[in-house]
């Protein structure tokens, strides 16, 4: 069974950075299409980056040229680096795999909260 955990979250003043971690495992990492997702209270799921099997990086609008998705295949470990954070950018974040993305559910989910305030 497929497990995720995400870590690395916090309290930071805007223009902050904080870096996201994602433990997987339970499936092939190396293999999958991986993504980082965002809620914010009340408000729907956020797509926010991606990342494919060979490197392939893709970014929401919202946070292009700020943030940074990584990935180590030899740890199982997915990264999400946040620079010159906005208050904006509070919410709760998650990893999963890509193919999820239409259905998606925090449901069951822990993620790692974000919050950027001054």
């Amino acid at each position: 069974e497929a497990q995720l955990v995400e870590s690395g979250g916090g309290l930071v003043q805007p223009g902050g950075s904080l870096r996201l971690s994602c433990s997987a495992s339970g499936f092939t990492f190396s293999s999958q299409h991986m993504m980082w997702v965002r809620q914010a209270p009340g408000k729907g799921v956020e797509w926010v980056s991606s990342i494919n099997s060979v490197g392939t990086t893709y970014y929401a609008d919202s946070v292009k040229g700020r943030f940074t998705i990584s990935r180590d295949n030899a740890k199982n470990t997915l990264y999400l680096q946040l620079n010159n954070l906005k208050t904006e950018d509070t919410a709760r974040y998650y990893c999963d795999k890509i193919e999820v993305l239409g259905k998606w559910s925090a449901a069951g989910r822990q993620g790692t909260q974000v919050t950027v305030s001054s």
